[in-house]
């Protein structure tokens, strides 16, 4: 599923200096990839991922539907409040497993670099941001360890391939409590719209 070049191109993305993350498409572009059944790469199956268009023309995200027995403190640094987060920690992908990805609401944009993946949605791995998140109460995001990337051009193979329905992204299921049964339903969801769609068209493919 994810060749060594989308590895190097993610983890380059990723771990950029912020005026690069700065770059980052302004416009929200976020789409839900839902895996079909007969995908059986064991990173991706049964998932729904929440993706986003990168400067380069790559897309990178988070698997909305994998919980983990980890808690805050576990992963984020010791100097950070790990106390005040509540939530599961998320596995969002195979990618920098040791890399914390936040995915947060926010109602402008963030004073340190992230990706706009919806109106008031974006996703950031920017130590700030997430410190941030972490120090003032009430706000809504959740955690991620890593994260699922695609270099240019190699999710679409995907897509030509069959791997994966494409739904549009929105943010009460982002930040859903339960997401057991996350895929199942989106499935069905992507399923019945496939069905009504004329062959061969997608709703906003990244």
């Amino acid at each position: 599923m994810l060749r060594p070049l989308a590895i190097l191109t993610c983890a380059a993305t990723l771990a950029a200096a912020p005026g690069a993350w700065a770059q980052a498409p302004a416009e929200p572009n976020a789409v839900f990839l839902v895996a079909k059944p007969t995908l059986l790469d064991p990173n991706f199956s049964h998932t729904v991922v929440l993706a986003t268009r990168t400067p380069d023309a790559g897309t990178i995200g988070v698997i909305l539907n994998r919980p983990t027995p980890f808690k805050a403190s576990d992963v984020l640094p010791p100097d950070l409040p790990a106390q005040n987060y509540r939530d599961s920690i998320y596995f969002g992908g195979p990618v920098l497993l040791k890399a914390i990805v936040a995915v947060f609401h926010a109602d402008q944009e963030p004073a340190a670099p992230a990706y706009h993946a919806l109106e008031h949605v974006y996703l950031t791995v920017h130590r700030d941001n997430i410190e941030a998140l972490l120090r003032q109460p009430g706000q809504r995001y959740r955690l991620y360890m890593g994260f699922s990337g695609w270099a240019p051009r190699q999710l679409e193979s995907e897509l030509m391939r069959k791997d994966w329905y494409v739904l549009p992204a929105d943010e009460q299921t982002i930040f859903r409590e339960d997401t057991s049964e996350l895929w199942t339903e989106l499935l069905r969801k992507a399923s019945a719209e496939h069905v009504a769609r004329p062959a061969g068209t997608l709703a906003r493919a990244p």
